[in-house]
């Protein structure tokens, strides 16, 4: 007879991306896990496997549920320039406000912390982190085609520079600065490479 879980895998994964986005890896136990999902370690173990299993699904669920969307509307948005204004602008209010503020982002903390040495870990910031790069290349292609970047302007290497400000903001907001600074560096940041974030 097939095991019957009287759980929903689905929302205890959701709990545990929520533990691990918030404290990191290496401060979670799997006695936090245990006491957030309120399942019991066996029944864990069963369904997920152990901590870096459970971990390295919740970092998936993230990519898959919070980042990609994002980086699809970004790619697909045939405005240019705005949409890369728009996404920035989008990015540090959801760093810095709301239930998730202070939280940083799950797969830029991954790249700050030891826990990017596994190899299995590596390949989902390295899918999450071209991924973003280029739907940034694809938003300044089409910024180009309609004129709104400077003669001579380099989308591939804005791109890079535009994915490395992203991880900036996550990991900075997470550090306690303010959205006003943020905004700021934003800014300065987009016209040292001269784009013109237009509304």
């Amino acid at each position: 007879m097939p095991d019957i879980k009287h759980f929903d895998p689905d929302a205890t994964l959701e709990t545990v991306v929520r533990l691990f986005w918030r404290q990191g890896v290496a401060s979670t136990g799997i006695q936090d896990v245990v006491t957030a999902t309120g399942l019991n370690r066996s029944s864990l173990y069963a369904t997920f496997g152990g901590k870096q299993e459970l971990y390295l699904a919740a970092l998936r669920r993230y990519l898959e549920q919070r980042s990609q969307p994002m980086f699809r509307r970004l790619a697909e948005d045939e405005r240019g320039l705005p949409a890369i204004s728009e996404f920035f602008g989008g990015l540090i209010e959801a760093r810095c406000s709301g239930e998730y503020a202070r939280w940083g982002c799950m797969v830029s903390n991954a790249h700050a912390g030891a826990e990017n040495s596994d190899p299995e870990v590596r390949a989902v910031l390295d899918q999450h982190h071209q991924e973003l790069r280029e739907a940034m290349y694809s938003a300044l292609v089409t910024a180009e085609h309609q004129g709104q970047l400077p003669s001579g302007a380099d989308p591939g290497a804005s791109a890079d520079l535009l994915a490395l400000l992203a991880y900036g903001v996550n990991l900075r907001s997470r550090a306690g600065a303010d959205a006003a600074s943020l905004r700021k560096t934003v800014t300065a940041a987009l016209d040292s490479i001269g784009v013109r974030a237009a509304a």
